[in-house]
């Protein structure tokens, strides 16, 4: 059992201005960025997921419905695995996934959907048949890793991942959890969070709920690599504020109900930057976890666009949003570089050990 052991370099990324002009400054700092066009138009209302296998094949989830989708690069539907509530008849079947969270696809072509309504990680044929499932309580991210193992994460347990064998068995959980609330089922839940794999077969775990925006990075035994902590002066405030009102109704018996802070996440498969959404917010970090840009997401036709998930392409963005759908972003990184260099905050790093 490996509990984040190993150096790791703890990157800050912070905006330093004037406090007079903080808050003009950081709107400034903040480019627009319009869809493109809007894809897959029969999803949206509970999108969860977007993935994409190497024949180029996209896999959405919404949920509770319409379940999974497989398209074409083209957009035709291939493949639909449905979603719902099992039926209070005993005689009817239960649906295939009774609430999906986030799914992946192997390099066979297997489908797995961390389905936390039914507390497992269902595992399906390129045809959509369920071959098995893996009974894994509170279920929430999941993301493949090399011979056949699922790492998992959850709102309970100690660690903050799970990682199955290819038999189904715990192989080992990894991960420790910040300190937020003094409950300790409250503080598990607090560390919540969900994955994204890159192709080095490097876990990236968002902390959902931590009031300060963080990412860790570790490779697949477990061994932490990369804290990404977004500290501008907009959010340090808000974060503080958050604890603080935490301990407030703790302290009058009362149970915070904390808002989403990281709503969706995607790392580049070629460049390993990461890039993560706080509601219609996007921040694109480089692979040295520097903060590079940050950009405000719209719909084309000007609507602000909240993210719910994110897949990084090497020429496009694909952003999904909740109700929204699933919306064709350019990347802006790709563009004219004298554009993002406006106003482009630096990044302050040091480097720490692993306590």
């Amino acid at each position: 059992m490996r509990q984040g052991a190993g150096p790791i370099l703890r990157c800050f990324a912070a905006v330093c201005l004037l406090a007079g002009t903080a808050a003009v400054c950081l709107a400034q700092d903040d480019l627009e960025l319009t869809a493109k066009t809007r894809l897959f138009p029969a999803v949206g209302p509970g999108l969860r997921a977007i993935k994409r296998d190497a024949a180029g094949r996209y896999y959405v989830l919404a949920s509770p419905g319409p379940g999974l989708t497989v398209f074409a690069a083209d957009g035709k539907t291939l493949l639909q695995i449905p979603s719902g509530q099992p039926s209070a008849d005993p005689s009817k079947p239960k649906p295939p996934i009774q609430f999906g969270e986030d799914c992946d696809v192997d390099a066979d072509g297997r489908i797995y959907v961390s389905d936390r309504g039914a507390n497992a990680v269902k595992i399906f044929s390129p045809q959509g048949q369920l071959l098995r499932a893996i009974p894994a309580p509170a279920l929430l991210s999941l993301a493949l890793l090399p011979g056949g193992e699922v790492a998992v994460s959850t709102s309970r347990g100690p660690h903050l991942v799970t990682v199955f064998n290819s038999s189904g068995r715990v192989a080992r959980e990894f991960g420790s959890s910040e300190d937020i609330s003094s409950r300790p089922d409250l503080n598990r839940m607090l560390n919540s969070g969900h994955m994204v794999r890159d192709a080095h077969d490097f876990l990236y775990f968002a902390f959902d709920y931590l009031p300060e925006p963080t990412v860790r990075q570790f490779d697949s035994n477990g061994y932490s690599r990369t804290q990404i902590e977004l500290a501008t002066i907009e959010i340090l405030p808000r974060a503080q504020a958050t604890r603080r009102e935490i301990e407030r109704l703790e302290s009058h018996g009362e149970t915070p109900r904390p808002k989403r802070v990281i709503t969706a996440m995607g790392v580049d498969p070629e460049s390993a930057e990461v890039w993560i959404a706080l509601e219609n917010v996007l921040f694109r970090f480089n692979r040295e976890g520097n903060l590079a840009m940050s950009y405000r997401l719209f719909s084309p036709d000007g609507v602000r666009l909240d993210a719910t998930a994110i897949l990084v392409e090497p020429a496009r963005l694909l952003i999904g949003a909740d109700p929204g759908g699933v919306y064709e972003f350019a990347r802006p990184d790709k563009q004219d570089s004298s554009a993002n260099a406006k106003g482009s905050p630096k990044a302050q790093e040091k480097s720490t050990k692993t306590p």
